[in-house]
């Protein structure tokens, strides 16, 4: 049995220290801010809500694409603003089509890098929009963001070094290694003729591609994190071919009249286990493995088009709406729908999101509410500010740590939210009028685009296996994917297919998953025999 980590108030200790972490950082983030005078002091502290991850090299790596990303959406704001400053009009075609291909670009990467993509769109909607009636201050703007973000990731890192905030690297080894077992124990059955459970093999591979993202991470918890990352990342391509060889053995025992098993297959099977024990022992002992391999991702650039054109429309139907609406804080709210466009891109759902974002906002709004007229009432020393904000920072980072999705998305969405409304300032201006448009625009945003995606409705489900399917027929045809790819790459590139195909709910068609299945079985078999035919040829000349 698991050993059960230790709890306090039935919340494991890793969770309130995580927790702990969030509120610390953000109030230094704050004092930091108030000392060096920002003008944009809420910025930092929204920094630190966005970073708020639970181990220390997911953080680092989230705060590099965050600092990135800024850049790249500062320099789009000054170049927007700069052709289109005459034009209103023009400025929000052009930021609505910005915000498409940022959303295009995250559909097809993962991770942080899909939340850097989408930041470099929204960060418009915070500087552009903001300031379209004063397109001469959007270079002030943008720097002001930048140095308020840098604040807030400087605070985090120094949080999570001072505090010893967990590596990610000891537990992917332990995942690595179970998952490792579990392949044996499919293996085993395969091997002495048990038929093939495709549940079972799919449960696997979804389980090995999703790690990619977190693989990443570890480069950066240490010197040796590259190190690791290479040979985790080729640890977990040796294990899905290993997962294959497994498949093809049972599959050819169930189609063979022969009591005998397949002794090439067999030989195949072992030979794939033997390199993924030499990779898991790389990747304990901190060594760069024999066989290095690179761990693609599968992108279909027709599902982020259609993605991208939609996250476009949202904005412009947005756009229209306010500009004909005529209110005087439309540029604030509509900065809010972009941002609730921009995060439901990196999510599977981002109807779902937006209809999270929308319950969230009054419950933010009450927490916000209390928190500023209430507890703190006209306070404006930094200690009570501190003292007043620990229930709530701690109280939404313990949410996001919840294995229920939907606590957890509440927590995500009421820390920054909170933030957004408190707006902490020096001296803190208690104005309820002002605190009460914010409320009213940041919910109106999300009502806003909830209907807009109602009216034109994200990518679904449907669509998403259709196309999926096609591009595995399609590759299959043309006798898969590019030459430069190894055999072992391009089948963990074709399991993310299907582990995307799966997050689309793959599973509850039968014959689509069937077919996907079979695609995969064969792309695989053709390009192993195509690279042993490419090695005997070359072992002839």
């Amino acid at each position: 049995m698991a050993e059960q980590p230790f709890t306090v108030a039935k919340v494991p200790v890793s969770s309130w220290s995580f927790a702990v972490r969030v509120w610390l950082a953000t109030i230094l983030a704050l004092f930091v801010s108030f000392w060096l005078q920002l003008e944009a002091p809420t910025t930092a502290a929204l920094t630190i809500a966005v970073l708020a991850e639970p181990t220390r090299g997911q953080a680092l790596e989230k705060a590099g694409f965050r600092l990135l990303a800024t850049v790249v959406g500062v320099a789009a704001s000054i170049a927007i603003t700069g052709f289109f400053s005459q034009a209103r009009d023009l400025i929000l075609a052009a930021f609505a089509m910005w915000l498409g291909i940022c959303v295009f670009a995250a559909k097809l990467l993962d991770g942080y890098r899909a939340y850097a993509a989408v930041l470099s769109g929204y960060t418009v909607g915070f500087i552009a929009t903001q300031q379209i009636d004063n397109p001469q201050h959007v270079f002030e703007s943008g720097m002001s963001r930048g140095a308020a973000i840098a604040v807030g990731i400087l605070s985090i890192a120094v949080v999570n070094t001072l505090m010893f905030a967990p590596d990610r690297q000891s537990r992917l080894v332990a995942q690595l290694a179970a998952i490792h077992h579990r392949v044996r124990k499919y293996a085993s059955a395969a091997f002495h003729g048990e038929p093939d459970n495709s549940s079972t093999f799919l449960t696997l591979l979804r389980d090995i591609v999703t790690l990619r993202p977190e693989m990443a991470s570890v480069a950066l918890e240490s010197s040796s994190g590259p190190v690791r990352s290479a040979a985790a990342r080729s640890l977990a391509v040796g294990l899905v071919a290993e997962l294959q060889a497994a498949r093809t053995l049972s599959s050819g025992r169930a189609q063979s009249s022969d009591a005998e098993p397949d002794v090439s297959a067999q030989s195949d099977l072992f030979r794939r286990d033997q390199e993924v024990r030499q990779g898991l022992l790389a990747l304990k002992s901190v060594n760069w493995p024999s066989r290095l391999w690179r761990a693609p991702l599968y992108r279909s650039y027709r599902i982020a088009a259609e993605s991208g054109v939609r996250a476009a429309l949202w904005c412009a139907i947005a756009s229209m709406i306010y500009v004909w609406a005529g209110w005087p804080a439309a540029s604030v709210s509509l900065s809010f729908v972009v941002l609730i466009i921009g995060l439901g891109a990196t999510t599977p759902k981002p109807r779902a999101f937006t209809a999270i974002a929308l319950i969230g906002t009054p419950i933010a709004a009450l927490l916000a509410g209390v928190l500023e007229f209430i507890i703190l009432n006209g306070a404006d020393a930094l200690p009570l500010l501190a003292i007043a904000l620990a229930p709530f920072t701690v109280g939404a980072a313990l949410l996001m740590t919840s294995k229920n999705l939907l606590w957890s998305s509440l927590g995500r969405v009421s820390l920054p939210y909170i933030m957004l409304m408190l707006a902490p300032s020096n001296p803190q201006t208690y104005n309820p009028q002002a605190f009460l448009f914010t409320c009213v625009f940041i919910g109106a945003a999300a009502a806003l685009l909830l209907a807009a995606q109602i009216l034109i409705p994200p990518v679904s489900d449907d669509k998403r296996r259709t196309w999926l399917l096609a591009e595995a027929r399609s590759e299959l045809r043309r006798r898969g994917p590019p030459n430069d790819e190894a055999p072992e790459e391009a089948m963990f590139r074709a399991a993310s297919r299907i582990e995307q195909f799966l997050s689309a709910g793959g599973a509850q068609d039968s014959r689509a998953l069937t077919e996907m299945l079979s695609c995969f079985d064969q792309s695989a078999m053709v390009r192993l025999r195509d690279a042993g035919r490419g090695v005997e040829s070359a072992k002839a000349t």
